[in-house]
């Protein structure tokens, strides 16, 4: 079984109980809007992590971020991007199992054509009224699923 931290939009602030809930995790993905390099560091202290630059991305060291990725857990393909809308590929055609992105801090898990399309929602400052979350994503013999986990401190 692999477990999968799933982050976005922290928009340089890291909750400490992100830590506590990516306890465990063999990887974490960031979908975008890090906001501060110290985030990545941060994260990295509790697993290996890919991250993708999203729109308010756009400091010196955020360049070397790709705009998009495709990380392998197990045998399935997970493709992440920061803004849904800017998919220009058929996920379920290029045999993805999920497609992990940001942007819009809402919390959203649903499968369209097999494909599984997951947002953890904001980890950083709520906006819109919207609490403050993360995601897990398990990887069990070829299935994948997702979790939302609200974060305890999320409406400061």
């Amino acid at each position: 079984m692999h477990k999968i931290g799933i982050i976005s939009d922290t928009h340089g602030m890291l909750r400490p109980e992100v830590a506590t809930v990516f306890a465990g995790v063999e990887l974490i993905i960031h979908a975008g809007d890090v906001g501060a390099l110290p985030v990545i560091m941060e994260l990295n202290k509790i697993a290996p992590v890919t991250a993708v630059r999203g729109n308010t991305d756009k400091a010196l060291w955020s360049r070397e971020l790709p705009a998009s990725a495709v990380v392998t857990v197990g045998n399935l393909n997970l493709y992440v991007l920061h803004i849904l809308a800017e998919l220009d590929i058929d996920p379920a055609a290029a045999e993805l199992a999920a497609v992990v992105y940001g942007h819009s801090h809402q919390q959203m898990q649903e499968t369209l054509g097999g494909v599984l399309y997951f947002n953890p929602g904001s980890a950083g400052q709520p906006r819109y009224g919207l609490p403050a979350s993360v995601g897990l994503i398990t990887v069990e013999n070829s299935r994948i699923s997702g979790e939302i986990i609200p974060l305890m401190d999320g409406r400061l």
